[in-house]
């Protein structure tokens, strides 16, 4: 956990960025009658049936100095999926940086070893050398920013029916690009003075002699 605070409090570096980066599934739903539209006074209606229709995943990468964030819509969220959003973060989203200080939580494809599987090992280490890892806490992962937006996500663009992948990627890059106009950060205020004062259940006790 102070690890990652620690990082949070370095300042703005546009050679080393500090970057967030989290994943979340989201159910595509359909209608099965057609709604009945708006009226003076109301609202349009939907029937309460609905009809599911597969799976999404949205990739959030998020830099919060920057007042910046991506949302990448994907049908599988595998190693290889990983891999490329690294690729693009590194080679499109960030070409001119140094090294991508990146924070992200313990899924079993947030590892080197996810580059390796999608690319050959010369360009694996190539993408690895570029990258600063840092990882949130197990039972931790509330310390990404990157589920912060994904939370203002989900309560702004994805609460309501969304029936297919191609929809839901125009909707979070609107989104998105909205923020970013508006430049909207993230205040960050937990440091590591204060979550050893809030948190210190979780260190462990010592009793002076």
């Amino acid at each position: 956990m102070e690890d990652v605070l620690a990082v949070y409090r370095r300042p703005y570096d546009p050679r080393r960025p500090v970057v967030c980066l989290d994943e979340q599934p989201t159910q595509l739903v359909g209608e099965t009658r057609r709604p009945l539209p708006g009226a003076a006074g109301q609202a349009q209606r939907y029937d309460y049936e609905y009809e599911r229709l597969g799976t999404a995943v949205h990739f959030m990468v998020t830099e919060p100095l920057g007042g910046w964030r991506k949302v990448s819509v994907r049908s599988t969220r595998t190693a290889l999926d990983l891999a490329k959003e690294i690729q693009t973060l590194l080679d499109i989203d960030y070409p001119d940086a140094d090294k991508v200080v990146l924070v992200w939580d313990n899924l079993n494809t947030h590892t080197p070893a996810s580059l390796y599987k999608a690319f050959a090992p010369g360009e694996a280490r190539r993408l690895l050398d570029r990258l600063e890892i840092h990882y949130t806490p197990k039972h931790g992962s509330w310390l990404n920013i990157a589920e912060i937006e994904l939370s203002v996500l989900t309560r702004q663009c994805l609460n309501r029916r969304i029936a297919d992948i191609n929809t839901l990627r125009r909707e979070a890059t609107a989104w998105a690009e909205r923020r970013n106009a508006a430049q909207v950060g993230v205040d960050w205020q937990l440091t590591n003075d204060a979550a050893r004062t809030k948190l210190k259940r979780l260190y462990p006790q010592f009793e002076m002699t």
